[in-house]
């Protein structure tokens, strides 16, 4: 319920303003809880809410303008049909909801009796992660239609996969365990950007004593306050790990009684590190030797010691050894299960959501395909082919800014026989080639319900004003072509509300950290804390791990099905291990920038603005030398995939052999009508169907 109180005197008490409970539904771990300011309809205010244990009352630089954003004045506010070539940003007509939705269907009908609803594409990520908006509203029509399904891969699959075959679930200690660390190591990992709620404890925790450790190719806010930060070159990190456990068993430093009772393969892993001497890994990593000796004995010697990863360093053609090699050394060290120490990735298991619910599966068809998320562009120009990609329907997403590739999916989606539909705020880089676009509510214009994967509170988002326009939400749109398809089933009727109700009921029995939380509380409280035993406060501190065996698993030999060694190694990825000699390319890395969520935001004149009106590149001083490039020239960045154009940011942020730009950027608000994922590869890496963005070599010359 709204938090109302009259403001001014009684003469004007009809000016009520209300306070809107809601939550952040961008792709970041903190999923702060908000307020909205609402006045006369229209919202005047927006802040974190003071109550909630993470976000204390403020909320990041992103999200913070959050206004600017919903009353940006390039909002889509009516459907529109095209009526000019595939690209064109003003061959629009304004259609009506009706005759939208009608076409919508009658396409696909057409396409259905031709060549089946394989032939049809849903393409979603995390514009938004609510489960309503997100989880439901990427299946239920789907799966009804009978729809090709989506592989979602682009961001952190690998990592999931590894951190599920070691310990069997994606727990993590709360951020402010972090106060009770003696030892942070950080490992491609920015918070300062990325969760910048972790920020405030980590200081205080540093001024408390720990040492904090950051392992990244680039200097970034997080390493600058860091003790220690480490350079290795990219898509080493595996060799790293590799190393630092060759020293902790040769001198001793593992904890072999804790290994003995909560772990399997871990001889087997120390005969595998054997071979992984740190003068060896210091050839690979161009880290010292020295340093990987001081690190190991570090993380044997300081307890509680506490290994934080995020979504990042798994983007590689090795991601998935390279975080299983990670994340097994703070079991190498005994440190799992201990308040301050263990592994910290992503909160996401501590609920399980009935998947029926969500989807329905059982009463629809089965799924006739799998479409690789990353391999869009291949997808759209024959690699899918029988039946081919006759329609794509895109929402929660903007993918010719943010997936790999670009050329190709502009090739794929300049077919003339490609009906595309794209759902979304604004008329995005990917609306331009759509045949038909629908304007989309934003947080503030829907309800929905959120689960963190930083913390363990859950989330209801409450509707603060009306939709602007005529937008819709995800779920509410889905509902509108169910119906005009002539699909029947009470479930894709239901209202958001209904929704939530429902599944949180049905998933209670198999989830018991759902205990309590009803949509009733959810609407009364806002936020509402998982409910996890004290035993299990700590995670795995109980010694439970939902593995196969019920131990952490060094070696896991489920992964030999997924064609991996069971054991972690090192293998170089394919782009870096086919280098010919006097190779004098860069790798490129596309990390995340301060001011946007991957495209989003990337529109608001405010964050654009602080990020740079021109898109960027840091790139080492010994590097722009032997180029010619000095500080703030234009460069053009190129690979046999494509190039894009940026302005070069000399600095020795970087390491020598590595540049930096950060993903995001708007073709259409690029200096060239560019942006880097012109460059990056659609090749998958060693697990789960991973995207490789950062397996990236390209020339940088000055641009003509």
């Amino acid at each position: 319920m709204p938090l109302v109180q009259g403001k001014g005197t009684p003469s004007e008490a009809s000016h009520v303003t209300r306070l809107v409970r809601g939550a952040c539904p961008h792709d970041c771990p903190d999923t702060c809880a908000t307020l909205t300011e609402v006045r006369d309809g229209r919202a005047v205010r927006f802040t974190g809410a003071p109550e909630h244990p993470v976000t204390q009352g403020w909320l990041c630089a992103k999200v913070r303008p959050y206004l600017e954003r919903v009353y940006h004045p390039d909002r889509l506010l009516t459907p529109l049909r095209r009526i000019g070539p595939k690209g064109a940003a003003d061959h629009w007509e304004p259609i009506s909801w009706d005759d939208a939705i009608s076409e919508i269907a009658g396409r696909w009908q057409e396409i259905i009796a031709r060549y089946g609803a394989a032939a049809i594409l849903p393409y979603s990520y995390s514009g938004t992660i609510g489960v309503v908006q997100l989880s439901v509203a990427s299946r239920r029509l789907w799966n009804r239609m009978g729809a090709s399904g989506l592989e979602r891969s682009i961001c952190g699959a690998a990592a999931v996969a590894a951190v599920t075959a070691t310990y069997g679930a994606r727990w993590a200690p709360e951020y402010a365990e972090v106060l009770d660390s003696r030892l942070v190591v950080l490992w491609g990992h920015n918070p300062a950007s990325t969760a910048p709620h972790f920020m405030p404890l980590l200081r205080e925790a540093q001024r408390r004593g720990a040492y904090v450790v950051v392992i990244d190719p680039r200097r970034t806010l997080t390493a600058r306050s860091a003790d220690e930060h480490l350079q290795p070159r990219p898509a080493t990190d595996g060799a790293l790990a590799l190393g630092l456990m060759h020293v902790l068993f040769s001198e001793g430093l593992h904890d072999e009684p804790w290994l003995e009772a909560h772990s399997i393969g871990w001889r087997d892993l120390r005969d595998r590190v054997a071979s992984y001497p740190p003068e060896h890994v210091a050839e690979i990593t161009g880290i010292s030797a020295e340093t990987i000796v001081a690190l190991a004995r570090r993380l044997g010697k300081t307890k509680p010691a506490l290994l934080k990863f995020a979504d990042g360093v798994q983007r590689h053609g090795n991601g998935g050894q390279t975080v299983r090699a990670i994340c097994s050394l703070p079991a190498i060290v005994g440190q799992v299960g201990v308040r301050g120490g263990g592994l910290s990735y992503q909160t996401s298991d501590y609920i399980t959501y009935d998947a029926e619910t969500i989807g329905h599966k059982s009463e629809c068809p089965p799924t006739p395909r799998v479409v690789n998320m990353n391999r869009l562009g291949a997808a759209l120009t024959g690699e899918v082919s029988e039946p081919p990609i006759m329609a794509l329907y895109v929402f929660n997403a903007n993918p010719l800014v943010s997936t790999p590739n670009t050329g190709r999916i502009i090739q794929g989606m300049l077919r003339p026989d490609l009906f595309t539909v794209v759902h979304d705020l604004f008329l995005t880089d990917t609306a331009r080639y759509a045949d038909i676009v629908l304007p989309a509510t934003s947080q503030l214009e829907q309800v929905d319900f959120h689960e963190a994967y930083g913390h363990r509170n859950v989330q209801y988002n409450e509707a603060a004003i009306a939709p602007l326009g005529e937008s819709k939400s995800n779920w509410d749109v889905m509902r509108l072509l169910a119906q005009a398809m002539g699909y029947d089933e009470p479930w894709l009727r239901q209202t958001a509300e209904e929704v939530i109700a429902e599944l949180l009921d049905a998933s209670r029995p198999i989830s018991p950290t759902l205990e309590g939380i009803t949509l009733e509380r959810l609407q009364a409280e806002g936020t509402v804390p998982d409910t996890i035993p004290p035993e299990r406060d700590v995670p795995f501190s109980d010694g439970y791990f939902p593995t196969p065996s019920g131990k952490v698993e060094l070696r896991c030999d489920a992964l030999i099905a997924a064609g991996l060694d069971p054991l972690p190694e090192y293998v170089a990825p394919a782009e870096f291990a086919n280098r010919p000699q006097g190779d004098s390319r860069l790798t490129l890395i596309t990390g995340a920038a301060h001011h946007f969520v991957s495209s989003s935001f990337a529109n608001v004149p405010s964050l654009i603005a602080k990020e740079g009106a021109i898109p960027w590149i840091e790139i080492h001083p010994d590097d722009a030398r032997r180029r010619g490039i000095t500080a703030g020239a234009m460069v053009t960045v190129s690979n046999a995939r494509g190039e894009c154009r940026l302005r070069a940011m000399v600095s020795e942020n970087v390491a020598p052999g590595v540049a930096v730009a950060p993903k995001g950027r708007w073709l259409s608000l690029s200096h060239d009508a560019h942006n880097v994922n012109w460059t990056t590869s659609d090749a998958l890496a060693d697990l789960a169907g991973q995207s490789t963005f950062h397996s990236n070599l390209v020339e940088i010359r000055l641009a003509e």
